[in-house]
């Protein structure tokens, strides 16, 4: 089922970053819709939008001790990034509390680790990935992972991420453990990692 979308709505102002078109066509199509877009839409609109260097290099922002995030756009329905990593950074164990989003590879390699609860609560390994240049991945609520650039890679990351509606609270875990912690969107967004 596709989304509708709106008459044709202005691009928020970006601090001192300007997308390049296909970043700007996909944030205006984010930035017309009327409701919360299927997982299935983020997926077909990022294997979809064609990316260039010159595009990347207005995001390509490192930091030394966690990924670094850049926001192309947010609204009340979904929400626009740029992650940079270079080589061992992650993110700790985290679902994204009702929301889903998508992720793709533009550069570099992504690992992916999901886990899940077994009948006890306790959380456990279910299965890893590996996604490569031009590789999309989704999650739909409920979604416990793990993602970041291998430190085996030698080379840095860069990847785009799409969250409908946008994140909020997220729930962290521990891999044998029944607890389930918590942390703010806004507290890892300027860069304490999640």
């Amino acid at each position: 089922m596709s989304t509708e979308f709106a008459p044709t709505a202005k691009l928020p102002e970006l601090k001192s970053k300007k997308p390049c078109w296909p970043l700007k066509q996909l944030a205006d199509r984010l930035n017309n819709l009327r409701g919360v877009p299927s997982l299935e839409d983020l997926n077909r609109w990022l294997s979809r939008v064609e990316l260039t260097q010159e595009c990347l290099n207005s995001y390509r922002s490192f930091k030394p001790s966690t990924y670094a995030r850049n926001r192309v756009m947010k609204n009340e329905f979904a929400e626009l990034l740029v992650l940079c990593w270079k080589p061992g950074q992650k993110t700790v164990i985290h679902d994204h509390n009702g929301s889903h989003g998508a992720v793709r590879v533009c550069e570099g390699v992504l690992w992916e680790t999901i886990f899940e609860r077994d009948t006890e609560g306790t959380l456990r390994y279910k299965v890893s990935h590996e996604w490569r240049g031009g590789g999309v991945t989704g999650a739909d609520a409920p979604d416990i992972h793990v993602l970041g650039n291998p430190e085996v890679s030698g080379q840095n990351l860069i990847t785009i991420h799409i969250y409908a509606p946008p994140l909020g609270k997220l729930n962290t875990y521990k891999v044998g453990s029944k607890e389930v912690g918590s942390t703010s969107f806004d507290f890892y967004m300027d860069g304490a990692g999640i």
